[in-house]
């Protein structure tokens, strides 16, 4: 399986979507390296960072539905390595 390394930044600015991030996070966690999470607390928004490696797909389809969860912004930048184990 050949598979890539990633950064994903997600923006919640929507505390209600906090619950639904997390389960899709625990969904994924065989693919999470770390992760760090922020609060930022005069803005009203959480700052996540997941770094992960996983098949290009399972990337963008974790993108993709936290990005289709209300009030959540993610960007995902890729390293151009890829490995096979």
């Amino acid at each position: 399986m050949e598979t890539r390394v990633a950064v994903m930044s997600i923006i919640v600015e929507n505390g209600d979507a906090v619950e639904s991030v997390n389960a899709l996070l625990h969904d994924y966690a065989d693919f999470i390296i770390g992760r760090m999470g922020i609060p930022y607390k005069k803005r009203s928004i959480s700052i996540i960072s997941i770094a992960l490696e996983a098949p290009q797909d399972t990337i963008a389809a974790l993108s993709g539905k936290l990005g289709n969860l209300d009030g959540i912004s993610v960007k995902t930048a890729y390293s151009p390595m890829t490995y096979n184990d």
